[in-house]
């Protein structure tokens, strides 16, 4: 019985790698392809949602690392890592969208980067719910928690595309600061989360 648990959990190992593989992939790929479309549309909300970009390949390789090891010690540092990678979010989603408001910052559009970002939506959440499965059959805290960055990765990849079909078809140039500002409060509420769970 207990060969079958440890080839079970062998298994879900392997697939936490792959989801995490995958997520590094992407947004190593999203990092190239948002400043591109960030310089030729001049546009403030995609060039932040590349600094995510960083952020999230942070918390994957702080998953990668933590997965390769075990104790309870590893994995408290690791949330850690990951509630820094929040606060971090939450601190320039908070700067960007207050900037962008303050200054009147009109980008161009950017049809690029409209489609990258609906398929980093798409993508991102098919990788939070594969990763929150996996934390939970793990009991992994550390795999469970940054399913929730991807999450917030994903719904912060819709809130750039909103921004940007609206400016695209309607010249509202205010929707991406202002969904921003709903996305720091998710953010804060995962580092609150995490920093007094007493993981």
């Amino acid at each position: 019985m207990s060969d079958v648990k440890e080839t079970t959990r062998q298994a879900l190992l392997r697939r936490g790698f792959v989801l995490e593989y995958v997520t590094l992939g992407w947004n190593v790929v999203g990092i190239v392809v948002l400043a591109v479309a960030a310089v030729a549309a001049r546009s403030v909300a995609l060039a932040g949602f590349g600094l995510d970009s960083l952020i999230e390949i942070g918390a994957s390789t702080v998953v990668i690392w933590e997965l390769s090891g075990t104790g309870e010690d590893r994995q408290r540092r690791a949330l850690r890592l990951i509630g820094v990678g929040f606060a971090l979010l939450a601190a320039y989603l908070l700067v960007q969208s207050t900037w962008v408001l303050a200054s009147g910052f009109r980008p161009r559009h950017s049809p690029l980067g409209m489609v990258w970002t609906a398929g980093t939506a798409v993508v991102m959440f098919a990788l939070a719910f594969g990763k929150a499965r996996t934390g939970a059959a793990l009991d992994n805290p550390v795999l469970r928690t940054e399913g929730r960055a991807t999450l917030i990765d994903g719904l912060l990849a819709v809130a750039v595309l909103a921004g940007l079909g609206l400016n695209a078809l309607a010249g509202l140039w205010w929707a991406d600061p202002i969904a921003g500002y709903v996305l720091v409060y998710y953010a804060l509420r995962e580092v609150r989360e995490i920093f007094s769970s007493g993981h």
